[in-house]
């Protein structure tokens, strides 16, 4: 039975890259949402999208 290839949907981006850029960039993002900034950036967006549904 042939190996299923993994879905890159539609990018082109080997699987093997993607997952060489998510180690890079996922502790970055971690800890900037973890920083004061961070949580101060994530309230404000959480408060706009919550006015936004409220339209």
């Amino acid at each position: 039975m042939a190996k299923k290839k993994p879905n890159d949907y539609g990018t082109g981006i080997p699987l093997h890259e993607v997952e060489a850029l998510a180690r890079v960039l996922l502790p970055e993002i971690q800890k900037f949402f973890e920083s004061e900034e961070g949580q101060r950036d994530f309230w404000e967006w959480k408060e706009i999208q919550q006015r936004k549904a409220g339209e």
